[in-house]
């Protein structure tokens, strides 16, 4: 078993293998402790026996058997003179190696993602939380995602795991079940963007936090195949991954417009497009994520910048725009407009923007802008945009790329 595929294994069963605990056992703090002591020894176990049979029940039992050394432990404490409290419980009896899936025991990780996206978290604990008990992230690795001390990474964890410590662990009501699925998606989107465009830090891009986001989508897609919300947001994930390799040469950014086609990953594209053709094609009602998707699509397919489809862009955002009014798919929208009917239509309806609350300090309206003014000629007002928008972005390759437009557009 090389190293690669067995941390991509341990990953993967991780959560499932804390599912099972939780739904039997409870206590998210206990259960995740147990899970990170089996995946330790299978760290190094495997490593010298090789691969077992059945890895997810040899996961399962060694876990289990630490739940119950430390039920033993604590009852010892507590009640030495009781012997039916120092006995392990028969219900944490495992027979290693077994495969352990009775019918309790399905794939209970979209359970443990709608309890990391419980309503009670804020949505920075939530995306923490889901990282380290569903993504198996260290806390060290999160922490260093969003640039925080490990020791606050750290509370931050601990408070949203007490926080859910009473919730039960099941899926929620049916009426409450697609309010918490957005939840969960909106999560997952929100770790991506984080990682495929950093929002502060020297580098662009997170590619580990990008790709445990497609992964963590794509074990939701398979737990619910029939949502097509779903498959929309992976397609849209992958259609975007596709272009990480292109977007820096040399650490420093490249607009979409001037990267080299040849190093997009193809076979990502196409995986994506597949899949948001199908969700187009068999969906009752037009999620966001689908059409964000199929935007990516229209861009992703063509080998030229100058080979876009920007009245098909167009008409995509206009259907986004009546399906999630957002003043960042009107930012968006604003570009599409430039390449259909020029720049000065589209820093018309920038205009509209200006007293957005939501959006009006943002970096990157001040970018869009400085670039619609430089393609209506307007040199010194979009070098002003452009030193703006470079003062307020906290990204680093960002800022670089802002400050060299500035610099060109001197006069």
């Amino acid at each position: 078993m090389t190293g690669a595929v067995g941390e991509d294994l341990l990953r993967e069963l991780a959560p499932q293998v804390l599912a099972i605990l939780m739904r039997r056992y409870g206590g998210l703090d206990t259960c995740e402790d147990a899970v990170q002591e089996a995946l330790l020894a299978a760290a190094t176990q495997w490593a010298e026996t090789g691969l077992p049979a059945n890895p997810r029940g040899w996961l399962l039992t060694v876990a289990t058997r630490r739940l119950a050394d430390w039920l033993r432990s604590d009852s010892a404490r507590r009640r030495r003179e009781d012997q039916d409290l120092m006995a392990t419980p028969a219900a944490l009896l495992v027979t290693p190696g077994a495969d352990d899936r009775g019918p309790g025991d399905a794939d209970d990780t979209l359970t443990l993602l709608f309890l990391c996206c419980h309503p009670s978290l804020s949505v920075p604990s939530q995306i923490a939380l889901t990282l380290r008990a569903v993504g198996g992230l260290t806390t060290a690795e999160i922490a260093k995602a969003f640039l925080v001390p490990e020791a606050t990474m750290a509370q931050r964890i601990s408070r949203a795991k007490q926080k859910v410590q009473g919730a039960r662990f099941t899926l929620p009501p049916e009426d409450e079940r697609s309010e918490r699925l957005n939840a969960v998606l909106h999560v997952l989107y929100l770790m991506f963007n984080e990682g495929y465009t950093a929002t502060s830090g020297p580098d662009l891009q997170r590619e580990d936090l990008a790709g445990e986001a497609v992964r963590l989508t794509r074990m939701v897609w398979r737990l619910l195949p029939s949502d097509w919300e779903v498959a929309g947001l992976l397609a849209l994930m992958l259609l975007t991954h596709a272009r990480r390799a292109a977007r820096t040469v040399d650490d420093e950014l490249v607009p979409l417009s001037e990267q080299d086609r040849r190093l997009w990953d193809r076979a990502l594209i196409e995986e994506g497009v597949s899949l948001v053709s199908e969700a187009l094609a068999k969906t009752t009602a037009l999620g966001p994520y689908q059409l964000q998707a199929a935007i990516a699509a229209v861009h992703d397919e063509a080998s030229r910048d100058e080979d876009t489809d920007w009245p098909q862009v167009l008409a995509l955002y206009d259907l986004l725009e009546r399906v999630a009014p957002n003043p960042m798919v009107t930012l968006n929208k604003s570009v599409a407009v430039a390449m259909t009917s020029g720049p000065r239509a589209a820093l018309a309806l920038l205009d509209t923007l200006a007293t957005d609350d939501r959006l009006a300090e943002h970096h990157r309206l001040h970018a869009v802008r400085a670039h619609l003014l430089e393609r209506a000629g307007e040199h010194a007002q979009a070098r002003e945009s452009y030193l703006i928008a470079a003062k307020r972005t906290t990204s680093l390759p960002e800022q670089r790329y802002l400050l060299r437009r500035a610099q060109a557009r001197r006069v």
